[in-house]
């Protein structure tokens, strides 16, 4: 077994580490108590070919395996958790646009999001079900060369700032999981509706509810065949579970390493309190779970990238 990131890998952790270190963290609090769009940051993680990892060479991505995607999760969560967001779901545009996409939808939107200057969410979870996929209310219905969509989605990370989703509706009222059909919908098509959430954290992501009255769209909007939609989402799932565990695991390395710091400075009864154990011992508990768990999600993304499976593996990482 190896355990080493190849040379090209550990290039890339430096790179990273410097970027949300100076670009990221010093803007994380600011974005965050305002909920302002991080749009600059966005463009500067485009710039550096973040966005495209996991999307079609073609279209301007690079096609990387996921392993070395997660690497760049864990790294950019070091500087801002919210800023993963962009990573995340330009993975899953990569993934779900870039495999299943029309010529037309792949040409007009992934440029954009690889460069960061066009933000792409995904409109899955609903009021009344959540996120199982498998009974979807919001349904989209065949009119000649259109489709109509009308529902609700609630809770859609990025839902105020988007310029398109890939949404989530049924096309098949008989059918389950296989009457569930994904598409690509802008955001400023007519009958559209965004009403934003408050939050009590990651304020930047805006956070919406998306409203869909009778929103008309060209059949070539859709992503692969009618009632495929349930699978590329659990595919896509799948390894972005694993990728918000190395984004979590990035913010708690931060968090550790600047406790650390800060107990080796701060001094109580004439030494630094790191020498106390009851301060060093929870810390070297913290850092063993934390290292524990990413090497559990490295493990998942080896396995995925070699073709194995990694669902269980996935889920446990999450």
């Amino acid at each position: 077994m190896d355990f080493a990131f190849t040379a090209e890998q550990e290039e890339l952790i430096r790179t990273l580490r410097g970027f949300a270190r100076k670009e990221l963290a010093t803007r994380s609090q600011h974005w965050d108590k305002s909920g302002e769009f991080p749009a600059s940051a966005w463009r500067q993680m485009g710039e550096l070919g973040l966005l495209g990892l996991r999307a079609p060479a073609e279209y301007g991505g690079q096609e990387t395996d996921l392993l070395t995607t997660g690497i760049a999760m864990e790294e950019i969560a070091r500087g801002d958790f919210s800023c993963t967001y962009a990573l995340q779901l330009a993975g899953l545009a990569g993934e779900i646009i870039g495999k299943n996409g029309s010529d037309e939808v792949k040409k007009r939107w992934l440029p954009g999001i690889i460069s960061g200057e066009s933000v792409v969410a995904i409109a899955l979870t609903e009021p009344s079900v959540g996120s199982d996929a498998a009974n979807l209310v919001c349904r989209a219905v065949r009119d000649g060369d259109e489709y109509v969509i009308t529902g609700e989605k609630s809770g859609i990370s990025m839902g105020m700032f988007a310029h398109v989703v890939m949404l989530f509706a049924r096309t098949d009222a008989s059918a389950k999981a296989r009457g569930v059909t994904a598409f690509a919908v802008p955001l400023d098509a007519p009958g559209v509706s965004r009403s934003q959430l408050r939050d009590l954290g990651s304020r930047s992501i805006g956070r919406a509810v998306l409203s869909f009255d009778h929103v008309r769209i060209p059949a070539s909007h859709r992503l692969g065949e009618e009632g495929t939609g349930f699978y590329q989402v659990m595919r896509g799932f799948d390894f972005n579970r694993v990728f918000i565990a190395l984004a979590c695991l990035g913010s708690a390395q931060a968090s550790l390493e600047e406790t650390m710091g800060y107990v080796k400075e701060r001094k109580a009864f004439g030494k630094p309190i790191a020498q106390f154990e009851g301060v060093s011992f929870p810390i070297a508990e913290a850092a063993t779970y934390i290292d524990a768990a990413r090497w559990m999600s490295y493990r998942a993304l080896w396995l995925a990238d070699h073709g194995r499976p990694y669902t269980k593996e996935a889920a446990m990482a999450k």
